[in-house]
């Protein structure tokens, strides 16, 4: 089976990427820069101008999007916004041309589709989106995917949680105050985490690819999301360090800007889909996935 994939160099992507080809998927890994990597057996490495001498394809993974952490100035939520939409766009231009459409197109998304609560339990079957920035990028994101539908191809939007691993995502930066021993609550406390480890990430959208009944919204998130509090409190038990430190919400927002919404804000998202089609977690609860993330710190 053959595999186009964008964002194949990235936190998520590499993970997949050494699974898919473990499996014997051949991936074509979509990247402005081709001759920085190796090109092995079951792996190449390609630009927008070698898709027309490529065999069939048969599914698309689409990952690449600007990162979200940084200071949000009006310049990095444009590039947020921007990365996402035209390389989406152009993956449906180049479906468009294609004689022979691939049979799944799996494209990223994220959680902050929802917006932002407290109170409210989120599942796929919500689709009433947020109003905020996340959510309208989501919204727009996803609007620009869904053209693959109209192609006959099925569609799959992975909205992506909080990714837990040692490699990237949100936990080194996360993680950082318990570990220099001033870890504690962020805020008030009571926000959300809607997480997942990213092992689960990978054999979900493995799960998608080779589910023929899977389509549309899919939460891409452990089925135990946690608050604030809660996450401070079972990371410095796992890192063995102590809880006591809160960091003000003034604080956050001074030095983070709008981007602190990530971390002050959240929204309580459960994988019902996931659930319903027999998705099995390895990291169902916060305690194993930390302990399996830091497994290496614990024994140094």
């Amino acid at each position: 089976m053959n595999l186009l994939i964008t964002g194949g160099t990235g936190f998520v992507g590499k993970k997949l990427v050494k699974k898919l080809t473990s499996l014997e998927y051949h991936t074509y890994i979509l990247t402005r820069t081709p001759k920085e990597f190796s090109n092995t057996e079951y792996t190449s490495y390609i630009t927008f101008d070698d898709i027309q001498s490529l065999p069939a394809i048969h599914g698309v993974i689409n990952l690449a999007g600007e990162s979200l952490f940084g200071y949000w100035t009006k310049e990095k939520k444009e590039r947020i916004k921007s990365s996402r939409l035209e390389i989406t766009q152009k993956l449906i231009d180049l479906l468009t041309n294609l004689n022979q459409k691939p049979e799944v197109f799996i494209s990223g998304s994220a959680v902050g589709f929802y917006g932002i609560s407290d109170e409210v339990i989120f599942t796929e079957e919500t689709e009433k989106p947020g109003n905020d920035f996340l959510a309208d990028v989501v919204v727009e994101w996803e609007k620009t995917a869904k053209q693959a539908e109209e192609l006959n191809v099925r569609t799959v939007f992975a909205r992506f949680g909080v990714i837990l691993g040692r490699e990237g995502g949100a936990l080194p930066l996360m993680s950082l105050p318990t570990k220099l021993f001033v870890g504690g609550r962020v805020g008030k406390g009571e926000q959300w985490t809607s997480w997942i480890h990213i092992d689960d990430v990978v054999d979900l959208i493995l799960f998608a690819l080779q589910n023929k009944n899977i389509s549309g919204p899919l939460n891409v998130t452990s089925p135990h999301p946690v608050r604030n509090k809660e996450f401070n409190q079972i990371l410095a038990k796992t890192l063995r360090r102590p809880y006591w430190f809160p960091t003000p919400g003034p604080l956050v927002r001074m030095v983070t800007g709008e981007m602190s919404q990530l971390v002050l804000k959240g929204q309580y998202v459960m994988p019902n889909k996931a659930l319903d089609y027999g998705f099995t977690f390895n990291y169902p609860t916060l305690e194993m996935a930390l302990n399996q993330v830091f497994s290496r710190v614990k024994k140094n």
